[in-house]
């Protein structure tokens, strides 16, 4: 596997010198936070679409859907598909119009500082947390095509990850991205056609799949509402993800926002289809899997040359590094912009991109932890769109398109959330603790308006009686 690790590391040198070529034209805040707000439809399309094509599309969505047919891609790449969907029909052009820095500004413009320091402190760890989940695959993906440990996998993609994210910005993570992209599609369009040339074509391969595979919606081992939970996830829990909403908040017009976010959904579902095909024909060509995860890994070593495994292997690092870098940078943001800033308001343009960079070092260090320490890469994942998304997406969506309610209903819907969320999944063990949060939070952000909007009313009634 010696020619695979040096054809990975000339890759990553590839990668890195242009991001270092682009980080060059980094001068203010906007600059490195938003690429000058300069960002087309192109870029910005395939931007996004990298961004959520990580280490758990190709890999996880495949095992799962090997495991559990097709309605094991609730999450991948459908429920995740569907959401930039939502995201651009719904979200993009009115956020983009509110000409914020970072999306935390819209809890300091709308509700209250404080609910804004509250949202950033809730935000952070998903980035986090998805960012330890991608560069615990960057390492196992080094460690398969090499003799390193898994240990010392791990800790050279989170030093590379880091020194490459610190000083690139959002304008070199977009460039690479697009480049990362390409490499990509191609090295999953390669797996697929040499993997089905393998067997008869793509077209016998696909003719193979078992029809109760293909079943969406399987209620045969979970309830309607435990179908609920598994979208909802996915969708609510990422609808407002820092690291997606910079890209938007990048672009250049409104126009741009909305339709690179289109675009690059049509490009996820596009691409999205080839794992999962991998995992719909995967009991067909690798039956009884012991590890469901394994399957994309085991095919390209089965199907693919030295060189052809070296492209793969490189699109596979490109899906985890245009994941990884990007949450790094939503953490560096969101901590630098909205919580460091607001207390040392005379900082320079110098001095901000400066603390945004040990930002994205320090969060960096923190996911590499977690990274060594984690069981595996579906349960991080899981718990970073899960953990206190649920009143992001609430008090988010009220903030953007109504005027019900202030700081009040957003500190309520915030807590309640999380709290409801972290009791369900690690102390009572609810089947559905996502839809519970989702309901906690919507009930918690009215009560309090209504008992707001009460409070004047009756007091006025009391000082009339008195």
């Amino acid at each position: 596997m010696q020619p695979v690790l040096i054809g990975i590391g000339a890759y990553l040198v590839v990668q890195f010198a242009l991001g270092m070529l682009v980080s060059r034209r980094i001068a203010s805040e906007s600059d490195y936070l938003l690429a000058g707000r300069r960002l087309g439809v192109t870029l910005a399309a395939f931007s996004i679409f990298a961004t959520w094509f990580g280490a758990e599309t190709v890999v996880g969505a495949a095992g799962r859907i090997y495991s559990n047919g097709l309605s094991g891609g609730s999450a991948d790449p459908f429920g995740y598909a569907l959401c930039l969907i939502v995201l651009g029909v719904v979200v993009a052009a009115p956020l983009w119009r509110r000409q914020y820095t970072t999306f935390g500004d819209l809890f300091r413009d709308r509700y209250s500082p404080g609910v804004e320091r509250l949202a950033v402190l809730l935000m952070v760890p998903t980035s986090v947390l998805w960012a330890a989940a991608q560069i615990r695959a960057f390492g196992q993906v080094v460690s398969a095509s090499s003799d390193l440990t898994v240990s010392i996998a791990i800790t050279a993609a989170a030093a590379f990850v880091i020194i490459y994210t610190v000083a690139g910005g959002l304008l070199a993570d977009v460039v690479t991205d697009f480049v990362q992209s390409i490499a990509i599609v191609i090295g999953l369009a390669v797996l697929l056609v040499v993997v089905g040339n393998a067997h008869g074509g793509i077209g016998a391969l696909v003719a193979s799949i078992d029809t109760e595979r293909l079943a969406m919606f399987s209620t045969a081992d979970a309830t309607p509402l435990e179908i609920l939970e598994a979208w909802a996830v996915p969708v609510c829990g990422s609808l407002l993800a820092a690291e997606m909403l910079s890209r938007i908040l990048g672009c250049k017009s409104a126009a741009t926002a909305r339709n690179a976010t289109l675009v690059g959904a049509a490009i996820y579902v596009v691409v999205g289809l080839i794992p999962a095909t991998i995992g719909l024909v995967g009991p067909t060509l690798v039956p009884a899997l012991e590890e469901p995860e394994q399957l994309v890994s085991v095919l390209a070593k089965q199907h693919l040359s030295t060189f052809l495994y070296v492209l793969f292997a490189g699109a596979l690092i490109s899906a985890i590094l245009s994941t990884v870098d990007s949450c790094l940078l939503a953490a560096a943001s969101l901590t630098s912009h909205n919580l460091v800033v607001p207390l040392k308001p005379t900082l320079t343009d110098r001095q901000r991109v400066l603390t945004a960079r040990i930002g994205v070092a320090a969060f960096g260090v923190l996911a590499y932890v977690i990274a060594l320490s984690a069981s595996g890469i579906y349960e991080l994942v899981a718990t970073a769109s899960a953990f206190g998304s649920a009143g992001i997406f609430v008090v988010g969506l009220f903030g953007l398109f109504s005027r019900v309610g202030g700081a009040p209903s957003a500190y309520a819907a915030l807590v309640a959330g999380v709290v409801v969320w972290a009791a369900g999944e690690y102390w009572l063990d609810w089947s559905t603790p996502y839809v519970a949060a989702l309901a906690a939070s919507l009930a918690a952000y009215l009560l309090a308006s209504v008992v707001k909007r009460r409070a004047p009313v009756e007091a006025h009634a009391a000082e009339r009686a008195f």
